[in-house]
């Protein structure tokens, strides 16, 4: 049942999502896999430590990186879009520099941060600090996306939303993965955001 549904809703974004001005809809949702890969790095971590996880405290926890990770690429956007007209000649230059940097920024810590000490993510102190943490780079993000003339709210949506599944996923991966794989999601998360990057150029310098 839970296959089927997931499998709807995604057939109802490929088929209804709103025009994104430019940016399809496959390319926001690898733009929100990456980004999702450092809450669920530290959802997998959070995995690690607690013992018994119930569903009310795995939906906290994934709901609220969520829910953070969505709406920063929207004040992100509202900043971006307040100067983007002065800098529209070399506004893709801008938004692929911004997404190379945060990718080599993932990667880095990806390789150099194996620590996964426990802490309580249901403190909501604890869950504060690691949802904003863990979502500046939608903010920086949401900057690229307004440079680039592209509407906000259905990538915020997808974005939010995926987090939430993939933080999900790392909250239960968390003992039978381990913290070795805590790395590769931030590693990957980064190649994914390079290559974000690298495609906008491309789209507009090239074709």
């Amino acid at each position: 049942m839970l296959k089927y549904h997931n499998n709807g809703v995604l057939i109802f974004f490929i088929f209804f999502a709103p025009n994104t001005n430019g940016m399809d809809f496959i390319s926001i949702l690898i733009l929100a896999i990456g980004l999702s890969m450092d809450s669920f790095a530290v959802s997998l971590a959070s995995g690690i430590g607690i013992t018994d996880l119930s569903k009310k405290d795995a939906s906290k926890i994934a709901l609220t990186l969520g829910f953070f990770q969505g709406m920063m690429p929207v004040a992100g956007w509202a900043v971006g879009m307040s100067f983007s007209k002065y800098i529209v000649d070399y506004d893709h230059w801008i938004a692929f520099f911004i997404l190379v940097f945060l990718g080599v920024k993932m990667i880095v810590e990806g390789i150099k941060d194996t620590d996964c000490s426990n802490t309580n993510p249901l403190k909501l102190s604890t869950l504060l600090s690691m949802s904003i943490a863990t979502s500046i780079d939608a903010l920086a993000v949401g900057v690229s996306i307004a440079f680039l003339k592209q509407d906000i709210i259905f990538p915020s949506i997808v974005i939010g939303a995926v987090t939430v599944l993939f933080s999900v996923l790392g909250l239960y991966s968390g003992k039978a993965l381990g913290c070795k794989f805590k790395s590769y999601a931030e590693i990957t998360g980064g190649l994914i955001l390079i290559g974000i990057g690298t495609k906008i150029l491309i789209e507009h310098t090239l074709i």
